[in-house]
C-alpha cells in the first residue's frame, strides 16, 4: 500500500533510531504526539509495522554490489601546492563507492545488503564490523585473498577533490562465479545498485540477472576511467533503469564530446537511451543535476547551506536516488532526495553521515513540497 510522505519520514527516523517513541519522532518532527499515534497506526494497518515495539517489516530493499575500501582522507591547512609537501590534516574512515552508497541507505533507513570483496586482514575485518553496525546486511561479504583496498583523497584547503588514488585489487579480482552465490538476494531485491569499480563481466551478469527478474537496476559510474570501462556492457539486452554519470564520465559513457548545458547533456542522454538505459541522471556539481527521462528532462536543485567536505557526496546523492525508489517515490521526487542527501553530506566532515536519517527527515519536513 502506498504510504503518505509523512509515514515515509516516520519509517526513515524509526530505521535509523530504533529506540525511538512515539514522543521522540513528534519531537524531531515537531508535530504532535497523537498526530504521530495516527501515523503509526497507519504503518502497523499497512504492515510497515509488525508487533510491539514498532518492529519494521522484513523487506527486500535494496542490493549493492561494488566496492568497500578504507578512505584516507588528506585535506590541505593552506591553499594547496602540487610537486611539494603540503601541512595538512589526515583521517582513515570507511570507504569504497558501494559500500558508501549501503551506508547512506541504512541510515536513511532502507534495507540493504552489500555484496563487496575485502581482505581476510585486520582492516577487511573492522570495515565489515563497522558496516553491519551501521545497519546493512553483511551476510553476503566477500572474503579475497588480497588485501582489503584502500583510496587515497587529496583535498584543497575549501575541501574540493584535487586528487584520488585507488587500489582495489580485490575487487578488481572478483568474478562471475564467486558473486553469482548470491544471486537469490539479487533477484528478491526492490533496486539493485552497481559499482562501476566492478568488471566488466560482473557489471554483465549483474545487469542481466536483474533483468530477468525484473528488478530496478541503477548503475553509478564511479570515474571517467571506469565509465569507459562499463560503456562496452551498456546495450537493450542489459536493461537499466536508471544511471547517474557526471558530465565527464557522461562523454566517456557516450564515446563524444559533451558540455555542461543542457542542450548537449540531454542528447548524451539519448545515445544512452538508445542502448536501453531509461532515466540517465546527470550530476552537475554545484549546479544540481539534470534528470532525463523518455519524455522529458527535470532539473534537480537542494543547495548545500555549506560545503566542508565533497567527499562521499556522490554517493550520498546516488542512495537518496534509491531510497526515494524504494519508497515508491517518482523518479523525479526521487532525484530531488538524492539531491538533498548530497547536500547533507558536503555539510559535513563525515564521508556518510551518521545522523544523516534524521537530518534527512528533518530536511523534507521542514521544505514545502519536498515530497513531490
Amino acid at each position: 500500500m502506498k504510504l503518505s510522505p509523512r509515514e515515509r519520514e516516520i519509517l526513515a527516523l524509526l530505521r535509523s533510531q530504533p529506540t525511538l517513541d512515539a514522543a521522540g519522532v513528534a519531537r524531531i518532527l515537531g508535530t504532535s504526539k497523537g498526530a504521530v499515534a495516527v501515523a503509526l497506526s497507519s504503518l502497523t494497518a499497512k504492515g510497515e509495522i509488525v508487533g510491539r515495539g514498532y518492529l519494521l517489516r522484513n523487506e527486500p530493499g535494496a542490493v549493492v554490489i561494488g566496492g568497500a575500501v578504507w578512505d584516507v582522507k588528506a585535506r590541505s591547512n593552506d591553499a594547496m601546492r602540487l610537486y611539494t609537501s603540503n601541512p595538512s590534516s589526515i583521517s582513515r574512515t570507511p570507504g569504497g563507492v558501494g559500500r558508501n552508497i549501503a551506508e547512506n541507505l541504512a541510515r536513511l533507513g532502507s534495507p540493504v545488503s552489500l555484496i563487496a570483496a575485502v581482505g581476510l586482514d585486520q582492516p577487511g575485518r573492522d570495515l565489515v564490523a563497522y558496516t553491519a553496525e551501521a545497519g546493512v546486511d553483511m551476510s553476503r561479504i566477500i572474503f579475497s585473498a588480497h588485501d582489503t583496498g584502500s583510496y587515497l583523497a587529496a583535498l584543497d584547503v575549501s575541501g574540493e577533490l584535487i586528487v584520488g588514488q585507488s587500489d582495489m585489487l580485490a575487487t578488481d579480482r572478483l568474478d562471475v562465479t564467486t558473486v553469482s552465490r548470491h544471486q537469490d538476494v539479487i533477484e528478491r531485491a526492490s533496486v539493485v545498485v552497481v559499482d562501476g569499480n566492478l568488471p566488466p563481466a560482473v557489471i554483465d551478469w549483474a545487469l542481466a540477472v536483474a533483468g530477468a527478474a525484473e528488478v530496478t537496476a541503477v548503475v553509478e559510474p564511479v570515474s571517467v576511467a571506469k565509465a569507459a570501462r562499463l560503456a562496452p556492457v551498456l546495450g537493450p539486452t542489459r536493461p537499466v533503469f536508471a544511471i547517474k554519470p557526471n558530465v565527464d564520465e557522461l562523454a566517456a559513457l557516450t564515446g563524444t564530446e559533451v558540455s555542461d548545458d543542457t542542450a548537449s547533456i540531454i542528447a548524451g542522454a539519448r545515445r544512452l537511451q538508445e542502448r536501453g538505459v531509461t532515466y540517465v541522471w546527470v550530476s552537475r556539481g554545484a549546479n544540481g543535476s539534470l534528470l532525463v527521462g523518455p519524455d522529458s528532462a527535470v532539473e534537480a536543485v537542494w543547495p548545500a547551506s555549506e560545503v566542508i567536505d565533497v567527499t562521499g557526496a556522490g554517493d550520498a546523492m546516488t542512495a537518496g536516488f534509491v531510497h526515494g525508489l524504494i519508497a515508491g517515490a517518482e523518479p523525479a521526487q526521487a532525484a530531488r532526495q538524492g539531491q538533498l542527501a548530497a547536500a547533507l553530506t558536503v555539510a559535513s566532515p563525515q564521508t556518510v553521515r551518521a545522523d544523516l536519517g534524521v537530518a534527512f527527515a528533518q530536511a523534507l519536513h521542514d521544505s514545502p513540497g519536498a515530497n513531490r
